[in-house]
């Protein structure tokens, strides 16, 4: 008898599905609420990002050799967030991303990667802002950006969206 097959995917692409917010305060990151997702001071920074990287979270190998065997097996060692990086939009005005943090600014990325969609799974990060940087492309290629860079200092994987307040 074969093995069950994986569930079916609904397969997407992230454009106009995934959604991150910057969330400035959430008492426990596995379940945050809907109220702290819309809080007044919650942002939706979907619509403003070019790129996102380093929203990962992996683990060391730890390498086990033993006398009894030139075999070396390998273990799971600590697991470590990867080098956040959201790269923004800017505004000729300079009214962007930079209105809205600061280096030194603490709070939540939230990255709901098949939308902000009830019982869906989402990531929370919490962060630290470590640069903001305006790039310049000589070349005219692309619109210009501003790079956020982040320290991420905690994280929880699989949190389960919160439904709509009534």
């Amino acid at each position: 008898m074969a093995p069950a097959p994986l569930n079916t995917t609904e397969r997407y692409i992230n454009p106009e599905v995934t959604v991150t917010y910057w969330v400035t305060a959430i008492v426990d990151m596995a379940a945050p609420t809907r109220d702290e997702l819309d809080a007044g001071t919650s942002v939706d920074l979907t619509g403003e990002i070019a790129a996102m990287s380093g929203w990962e979270v992996s683990a060391d190998r730890v390498t086990v050799p033993d006398l009894g065997s030139k075999k070396t097996g390998r273990i799971t060692g600590r697991i470590n967030p990867g080098d956040g990086q959201i790269v923004f939009y800017a505004s000729s005005d300079t009214e962007d991303v930079r209105d809205v943090k600061q280096r030194g600014d603490t709070g939540f990325i939230v990255i709901l990667d098949g939308g902000d969609v009830e019982g869906q799974k989402g990531r929370v990060f919490a962060v630290e802002v470590s640069s903001l940087t305006p790039t310049v492309d000589v070349g005219g290629t692309e619109g210009a950006r501003i790079m956020v860079d982040y320290s991420i200092n905690d994280w929880a994987e699989e949190i389960t969206i919160p439904a709509e307040s009534s």
